[in-house]
């Protein structure tokens, strides 16, 4: 068999201290997964059950890594977040063993074009533009398990440009990262290089060209991303 054009390269990741790069099959993320910031996004976090919406593996993008300020957009936002690598498949986890099939934790980014994100949303369709764009996943170093244990609870915060803007625990997760696998489970088998991102905490704002973004979460260290110019001939 030959394909009739080059097939694009496995997306990866990066792994903490190490050469090795994790293969990343799918992006899951979870909407409104802090209740402040459903409340920010106009939302009753007490109503509403887990969502998920997804990145393509080729949006992710490691720390450091220059993103310039996408197309179509004048509302650009950073997004915070806890980052799992699925390293073991599974099929209606219960959520007393969902902990079993995480590899390992990083530091995550979710980039958010939000004026088409929260036009899309006012129309009932999806978020793909909004959510789904080139380079809007950027996700650090992975953690093993093995070197970090579990994180229930750990600060995470965001500055731009250090200027503080989101800072919360992760103790204050909606619903934790068990439940979210466990959920995920019952729709589809989740199998090794499925990367889910938790949701973001209250604070979340816009970026413009020339702002340096670092995130970070206590055991895991911290990513950054500067902002560039739009590419030239965007609209």
């Amino acid at each position: 068999m030959a394909f009739v054009f080059d097939p694009i390269p496995q997306p990866s990741v990066a792994v903490a201290g190490s050469d090795d790069r994790l293969p990343v099959r799918r992006v899951f993320c979870v909407g409104r997964n802090y209740a402040a910031h459903a409340r920010e996004m106009g939302k009753d976090p007490d109503r509403d059950p887990p969502f998920f919406f997804t990145k393509p593996a080729d949006a992710v993008v490691d720390s450091g890594v220059a993103v310039a300020y996408p197309a179509e957009t004048s509302n650009f936002h950073y997004e915070a977040e806890l980052v799992v690598a699925i390293g073991k498949a599974g099929r209606d986890i219960p959520t007393q063993h969902a902990l079993d099939h995480v590899w390992g934790y990083a530091v995550g980014n979710d980039l958010t074009r939000r004026d088409l994100q929260l036009a899309a949303r006012e129309q009932g369709r999806p978020w793909d533009w909004g959510k789904a764009f080139d380079f809007s996943a950027v996700i650090g170093p992975v953690h093993p398990v093995a070197q970090v244990g579990h994180l229930g609870r750990g600060r995470i915060s965001l500055s731009v440009n250090d200027v503080l803007k989101q800072d919360s625990d992760l103790a204050n997760l909606i619903w934790s990262v068990p439940e979210i696998i466990s959920i995920l489970s019952q729709s589809m088998e989740m199998k090794p290089g499925d990367i889910i991102m938790t949701g973001t905490p209250e604070g979340v704002g816009p970026l413009v060209p020339g702002d340096h973004c670092v995130i970070e979460i206590e055991g895991l260290g911290k990513i950054e991303t500067p902002i560039t110019e739009r590419v030239k001939g965007q609209a």
